[in-house]
């Protein structure tokens, strides 16, 4: 019997992706469609579903800048098929797309890397500052992080991760 594979969204920093190659991804949270997200969004299809999880992991990515100054001003998230068991649930509300990984993500269960373009750095830096504002529910600090959302994330094979590194660092 094979094991599912899940489509995870991964937030990331472009340090993360440095150690991606020789030790995997550890991150502890990531999104994915979840049951409660699907029962959350009923009306919505596939596509939409894993779109709200992608800028979820998006949002998270600016909670990891805020914690690491030093690391470039760009969102990452990693898309990655991982098996089910690798994936456990997190108890989370109506709507939730939050996810907890048991083991580190291996470079070869990367289906692309997704990275803010240079553009979008200073809308970025500025984000990250207030996320944690924003989430609190201040509506100036969300319409800062909301700048930033307004930058698509631009599409990385994970062929091209050392041209990636190389450009971004």
């Amino acid at each position: 019997m094979t094991d599912e594979l899940v489509r995870v969204y991964v937030p990331a920093t472009v340090p993360m992706l440095s150690r991606l190659r020789e030790q995997g991804l550890t991150a502890g949270e990531a999104h994915a469609v979840t049951p409660t997200l699907r029962e959350w969004y009923a009306e919505g299809d596939e596509e939409e579903l894993e779109y709200v999880a992608f800028t979820r992991a998006a949002q998270d990515a600016l909670l990891l800048l805020r914690a690491d100054p030093s690391a470039p001003r760009r969102r990452v998230v990693v898309s990655v098929d991982l098996p089910a068991r690798a994936v456990g649930r997190v108890d989370g509300e109506l709507g939730s797309s939050a996810v907890r990984l048991t083991e580190p993500v291996p470079v070869s269960a990367v289906a692309a890397i997704h990275v803010d373009g240079a553009e979008a750095a200073d809308d970025v830096a500025a984000a990250a500052e207030v996320v944690a504002e924003a989430q609190a529910g201040d509506p100036d600090a969300q319409f800062t992080v909301d700048s930033a959302e307004d930058h698509e994330l631009e599409w990385y094979d994970v062929t091209e991760l050392d041209l990636l590194l190389r450009s971004v660092s």
